[in-house]
């Protein structure tokens, strides 16, 4: 397996992460599975260190650090770059919209004396990019309403769009933790979606040495454009 290289320099390497995958092997559920960075390393023939993450059900650009003072110095200066994510949520999402709602690390559902620890400041803003309303009745109401929006995370906490979006009331289609059930079977079973609809689109930074921030682009998969495609939503995006 391979995955697609974005961006390479001296010092850095972004690929777009298929949805599904994990980032490291020292992730819960692992047995068994591939690994962005075992991927990776196998592909560069080097050892590759970890910059960030993206949750395993979230695709798109990840950027990875081909040493450890690399990783350390863009971790460092993590809180200059700037992301943008897409995501099919349900409902009309407002025109624009801020969220700003400390968040407590999410609860560990396979430890059963799980602790909330202390809450950290989280800000995301919001904006709404292209909507549908779909003649089928999923929940209580005769007719679904979907939403494209944006999304440019100011802090990093554990699932802070898939909560955010949840707390504004328009939780992330396919989501099974944060979001509802019913809409994710039909979906799965009508429209062939087998992924939760997330994906980190863009990230902007400035890599060392250079004197202007490059902005790095991931390609949606073919089952998230496929969707966009069918809502007539590729225009938008």
């Amino acid at each position: 397996m391979t995955l697609p290289i974005l961006y390479q320099d001296e010092h850095l390497v972004a690929v777009n992460k298929p949805a599904n995958m994990l980032v490291h092997r020292g992730e819960k559920l692992s047995h068994g599975r591939t690994f962005v960075l075992q991927t990776m390393r196998d592909q560069l023939g080097q050892h590759i260190y970890p910059v960030h993450r993206l949750d395993k059900a979230t695709s798109g650009v990840i950027l990875l650090a081909k040493s450890s003072q690399a990783a350390s110095d863009t971790i460092k200066a993590w809180h200059r770059v700037e992301k943008r994510y897409l995501a099919v949520v349900r409902g009309y999402a407002p025109a624009q919209a801020e969220v700003d709602l400390p968040l407590a690390a999410p609860r560990d559902r396979s430890n059963p004396n799980w602790q909330p620890g202390p809450e950290s400041p989280a800000l995301t803003l919001v904006r709404s990019l292209a909507q549908i309303e779909l003649q089928v009745e999923i929940d209580k109401y005769p007719t679904s309403r979907y939403s494209m929006v944006e999304c440019f995370p100011k802090t990093g906490r554990k699932h802070q769009l898939r909560r955010h979006l949840r707390h504004l009331g328009h939780p992330i289609l396919c989501d099974t933790r944060y979001g509802k059930n019913r809409h994710y079977h039909y979906f799965r079973d009508e429209l062939g979606i087998d992924r939760m609809l997330l994906h980190a689109h863009k990230i902007s930074f400035t890599p060392a040495g250079a004197n202007a921030p490059i902005t790095v682009t991931a390609p949606l998969d073919d089952t998230f454009s496929n969707l966009c495609q069918r809502f007539n939503w590729l225009e938008q995006i």
